[in-house]
């Protein structure tokens, strides 16, 4: 009876699949007929292309184009819902408007501040643990500080807020050197980031000036910290940190709220920016963009389809209009949310309104229908993009390359990713990315990131923490190793969501030397690890510890060494072949 109850279960489950991809795909066909396509249009279609993926054999300057669209942070994450790394609010901050955070990428051109900047950089990881002596070797290393080398290495140090505080202020005291903006708002990003908002205050007062010259205070600088007490949901510091607008006598308009609105849904505290949107309507009042900050806020920060209908009729009861960025964050979400018929019914409503869809609204259709493996639909609907004279960009063909390469369709994925190089787009780290999540060997995984450095694309932190999750996951650590080692060299490390991926795949692989080693690592320098790890780390050291002392005094009170050895060794080749078990 049992038996029959979960077969008549499984029918019921799959019939009602059933009857829903029937729909989906009689709306489809629905929609397509209504909306013909010019297929001769584009010659070069990802069906007829035959050239082999081989991303060495395209190189950067080939693929300068100075027409290419530029992608915008925003349309890359309508489609990047797939992503494989788990970024953190404390480590978000990476994602920051460049001007905000200082933190430019910039090639510097002398080499003379490269070797400089190494030299330092050096210094401050291998006395990071011991700040006098740190002090002292930069004091005794004669290197000449200018704002380039100053930024530079805040850059590389960014993730140890001790060392980049003590370089900042020895470099504030050398001669024929003065701190500039930049310099102030890369390390308050550095000082807001751990959550010294008090010492990150005193850096603002000091900007000020007083007497002793002009205020470097502008409202960006305040974002910095809106922004910082945002990512930690400190909402009312936020709040008042905006309020400060008026204390510095800046002018504070709707623009400034809507940024404040941003920052709040950017990390997660979209019911809080809800309500002080409509707590503040007398003083800022209604309008299009701020309900679409609140929209997108519930779309893609949280996710959540049903928040965003009600924010949509909300809208539309008090006389707000849709344009076309409400219709991007909505569609965009129900993306995300696998579901294709509502995509396609408001992308036909909005041509029925009259409005016209951008890039970001077409890119969002195609990475939906290519989720639901209609991937020549997705070639269609691109091509009458083309028609409307809006050119595809590398999120349009990223929006392809992900749900196929999860779909297991590599051969497809790299026909995209070819036409993608022909039409002189460069990719960006998550094209390679979504190819990264689908290769099997490690030989496979290290020839990618070469290629990827030789067409201009560096690898960043949530690269190197997919790359360690997954080698732990075939147990190759000194794979693992070599790219904690590479991470390291290239400034995007260790931070705190890199160390929780290190501790975890070495505990879970039976590494507890190793995994408490990098664990005592992560505490001193103040990083605060997972509750379940930092629990289960410490129950295995205090179990440790337990074993060690009983050892220890069964050692003292047994006569017979030689047996004591037998039993302890027995126990240790016990120990090694459980832990060779795939269950461990």
């Amino acid at each position: 009876m049992q038996g029959n109850r979960v077969l008549s279960s499984n029918l019921s489950r799959a019939v009602s699949l059933g009857r829903t991809l029937f729909s989906a795909t009689t709306y489809v066909k629905t929609f397509l007929a209504s909306n013909p396509i010019n297929v001769t249009i584009v010659s070069n279609t990802i069906t007829n292309l035959s050239s082999p993926f081989n991303f060495s054999s395209y190189s950067t300057s080939n693929l300068e184009s100075p027409n290419a669209p530029k992608v915008s942070k925003l349309e890359e994450d309508i489609s990047d819902s797939d992503n494989d790394t788990d970024v953190n609010d404390d480590d978000d901050d990476y994602k920051e408007d460049v001007d905000v955070k200082g933190f430019k990428k910039s090639k510097i051109r002398d080499e003379g501040v490269v070797k400089d900047v190494k030299t330092l950089v050096d210094i401050l990881r291998e006395f990071s643990h011991k700040r006098s002596e740190m002090r002292n070797k930069i004091e005794q290393c004669g290197i000449k500080v200018s704002s380039e080398l100053v930024q530079e290495v805040l850059s590389r140090v960014r993730n140890d807020w001790e060392a980049a505080f003590t370089f900042f202020l020895w470099a504030g005291k050398q001669p024929g050197y003065a701190y500039s903006t930049r310099e102030y708002h890369s390390m308050l990003s550095i000082l807001g980031k751990v959550r010294k908002f008090d010492t990150a205050w005193g850096l603002i007062d000091e900007m000020r000036g007083g007497e002793t010259g002009p205020s470097l205070v502008n409202k960006q600088t305040l974002l910095i910290l809106i922004r910082r007490y945002c990512a930690v949901h400190e909402v009312a510091r936020a709040i008042n940190a905006f309020y400060a607008y008026k204390r510095f006598n800046f002018d504070v308009g709707i623009e400034d709220f809507q940024g404040l609105l941003s920052a709040l849904c950017r990390y997660k505290n979209v019911q809080d920016a809800e309500h002080l949107m409509f707590c503040n309507k007398d003083v800022f009042p209604f309008n299009t963009k701020s309900f679409n900050i609140i929209l997108n806020g519930w779309c893609n920060a949280i996710g959540s389809s049903q928040e965003a209908e009600r924010v949509w009729r909300e809208m539309s009861n008090r006389g707000i209009q849709h344009d076309v960025v409400s219709f991007s964050s909505i569609i965009s979400c129900h993306s995300k949310a696998h579901n294709l018929h509502k995509v396609l019914r408001l992308f036909d409503q909005m041509k029925k309104k009259g409005i016209e869809p951008d890039r970001k609204v077409y890119n969002a259709v195609i990475h939906a229908l290519a989720k639901g493996r209609l991937v020549e639909q997705a070639i269609d609907l691109m091509k009458c993009m083309e028609e409307k004279g809006i050119a595809p960009n590398v999120v349009t063909y990223n929006s392809f390359i992900q749900p196929l390469c999860k779909a297991q369709k590599v051969d497809e994925a790299r026909q995209a990713f070819n036409e993608m190089l022909q039409r002189r787009l460069i990719p960006t780290i998550r094209t390679y990315h979504a190819f990264l999540r689908v290769l099997r060997t490690k030989e496979e995984v290290f020839e990618l990131l070469e290629n990827m450095r030789k067409m201009g694309c560096q690898p960043t932190k949530d690269t190197y923490i997919m790359l360690i999750r997954k080698f732990s996951r075939w147990h190759q650590f000194d794979s693992v190793f070599k790219a904690w080692n590479e991470m390291s060299e290239n400034g995007n490390g260790p931070d705190r969501s890199s160390y929780v991926a290190l501790i975890h795949g070495l505990f879970l692989n039976g590494k507890l030397e190793e995994a408490y080693k990098y664990y005592t690592e992560m505490k001193e320098k103040r990083l605060l690890p997972e509750p379940k790890t930092d629990e289960m780390l410490q129950d295995w050291f205090s179990c440790k510890q337990f074993t060690e002392r009983s050892i220890a005094d069964l050692k003292a009170n047994q006569p017979q060494s030689g047996k004591l050895t037998r039993v302890i060794s027995q126990k240790s080749i016990q120990d090694r072949e459980f832990l060779q078990h795939d269950e461990t």
